[in-house]
Order: structure tokens, then sequence, then C-alpha cells
């Protein structure tokens, strides 16, 4: 038989009951009612009974629910809510970032969820942030109708959409030139030499996407070249698709010699199935990230963190000034060239 050693590991801690306010006021030998009255900054507290419930509170680690507070006193958040995409995905986590920096230089705090690109994953993030009574949301939309956000928007809830508009719905809006940074890299291969232009992108439905196939084609038939729809792979929205469809173009009769991927999923993958191959293709992407830089892979880039900050900006602008016009900010792109993009 064998025995147990129930002794603890080192280093355990004993795991308590989170403290109440009930528990401090046991503590401090005072009501319930003095003790919410000093943790949300009244005034009407004797001196040596307010120390004395700071004590007990620091004794018995009691943080205060500041959701439940603002819910209970009818006070404003200090809370953002930020809904983006996939978490995994290096845009969204730089996107962030600026939304975070601005917010904190007006003291205010950044909630972030995730709704991996799923329509319900979206609602059920977005109910549940607004439930919390945030002060402003930031999304980064993939819904069809977003009509459902109407009654916030009524209510005065600041709503920013980030990277695409919302469908059916109005608000402010932060975006890139998309089409016309797509435009630059299709123009610097054409003046390289390039005649056959591949374009893999990732979903159809999503503007983003949209504008960077027209901004593509703009540059195509301006060159009098023709937008050879052989040459297109659209709906690969991951690394895996994106992979597959770059070797689908490799194997044409008649291959391209330079590819164009729509967002940097899609330049991850092409740039595993260009691993090995045979024959000089370039690859130019749209979206910098450190696969690219580390790779010599030349973009299309922006500042997203400069995104994030726009967002939080006219989010907080909203608040001071709730019936202005919406307003729609297009950040600019620049190309970053990285080596000879000629062809073979």
């Amino acid at each position: 038989m064998t025995s147990m050693d129930s002794r603890p590991a080192p280093g355990a801690v004993d795991v308590v009951a989170r403290p109440t306010l009930d528990d401090v006021a046991r503590l401090a030998e005072v009501s319930r009612k003095t003790v919410s009255r000093v943790m949300s900054g009244g005034q009407n507290v004797a001196p040596d009974t307010r120390e004395r419930v700071l004590r007990a509170a620091k004794a018995l680690r009691f943080r205060p629910n500041a959701v439940a507070r603002d819910l209970r006193t009818g006070g404003t958040s200090r809370t953002v809510a930020f809904v983006i995409g996939d978490l995994t995905n290096p845009f969204y986590a730089a996107v962030a970032s600026g939304v975070e920096r601005a917010l904190a230089r007006q003291d205010l705090t950044m909630v972030l969820a995730a709704t991996e690109d799923q329509v319900e994953r979206e609602v059920q993030a977005v109910t549940a942030m607004l439930e919390r009574r945030v002060r402003a949301l930031l999304l980064v939309p993939i819904s069809d109708d977003h009509s459902y956000l109407d009654g916030e928007r009524e209510l005065g809830t600041p709503i920013v959409a980030v990277d695409r508009p919302l469908s059916h719905a109005v608000s402010d809006l932060v975006v890139l030139d998309n089409r016309g940074g797509a435009a630059l890299a299709l123009r610097a291969l054409v003046d390289a030499g390039h005649r056959r232009i591949a374009f893999v992108g990732s979903s159809s439905r999503l503007r983003p996407h949209a504008e960077r196939r027209a901004g593509y084609e703009d540059v195509l038939r301006a060159a009098g070249l023709p937008v050879d729809e052989a040459l297109i792979r659209q709906d690969a929205p991951d690394v895996d698709a994106a992979e597959a469809a770059t070797g689908q173009l490799l194997a044409l009769p008649d291959p391209p010699t330079a590819v164009f991927t729509a967002n940097n999923r899609a330049t991850a993958g092409a740039a595993r199935a260009l691993r090995g191959h045979p024959s000089r293709v370039v690859l130019f992407g749209f979206d910098d990230f450190e696969l690219a830089q580390a790779t010599g892979v030349s973009v299309v880039a922006y500042d997203p963190a400069q995104m994030g900050e726009a967002a939080a900006a006219l989010a907080l602008e909203r608040l001071g000034r709730p019936s202005r016009t919406t307003e729609q900010i297009t950040l600019p792109t620049h190309l970053l060239v990285r080596g000879d993009i000629s062809p073979a």
C-alpha cells in the first residue's frame, strides 16, 4: 500500500475566499454601509473610522469591485473595450498597443476580447462588454449586420470601427489606404519588369481584401496587362490555405513571376510554398511583420499602433462631443522594398 504525503509542496499558498465588504466591516467593527462609503471616496466619515476601515481592507487584501461600484452609484466606467479578430495575429497586437497607450494617457484601461473572426463570437463578446458598461467600444467588425448596435449608439456609447466599417450601421472609422497601398506594390512590380503577377487574398467578403484586390487590378489595367483570373486566389484565410493557394499558382503551365499577398497570413503561407521552389518568384506582401523582416520580403507598410491610437482618439472625442458627425480617418501606407524585386 502506498502512503500519500499530504504535506504542502514548497512554495504552496493557502487559497482563501476573496474578502467582501462584510469581511472588512466585521474586522473594522463598522457597518457595511460605512465600508462602502469609505471605498467609494465618500466624505461623511470620521477620520479615525476611515483609517480603521482602510487598515482592515489592507489587512484582508480587499480590492473594491470597480464595475459593481460604477453600476451601483451611476459612476462613469474607466474601461474601454476593444474587440478584435485573432489574438495570434501580430497586426491586432500592434493595434491594441496603440489603443492602450492612448487610453493610458487619459487614465483609462483597455479590456480585450477576440472573436476568432466568427460572427457569433463577435455578438457574444460585444454584448458582454456592453453589459459591463464600458466607456466606449472599439471593434474590428466581422458580422454582416451591426444594426444590433444602434440602440447602444443612441444611448451615447462611442463606437469606433477599426480596419473596416460596420455593416448596416454608422460609426466613426479608422482604416488604411488599402487600395492605394496595393497599387504602390503592383506598380513597383510592373516597373521592375513583371507581367504575370498573382494575387493571394484572405476573405473576399471583407472590405480590406476587396480594396487591395482593386488596387492590384487598377495597376494591371493601367499598364495594359490582363487581369487573369487564373492568377487570383481568394478566400485563403490562414497560413495553410495561403500556402496551398500559392502552390496551385506555382503549378500552373505558365506560372507567375511574382506573388502579391494581401495580408501577413497570406505572406507567411506564400513564403512556405516558395521555400525550395526551383524558379525565382518574387514575393511582395501587404503588412510588415517579423517574418517579412527576417526573410527580406518586400511589403506595403504602415504603423498599426497609429491605427489604435487614432481609434482611441476618435472614441475619446466622441465622449466630449457626442452629437458631432461621424468621422473616418484613413492612414497612409508606404513601401519597404527589401532587395531585388526584378524577375529572374
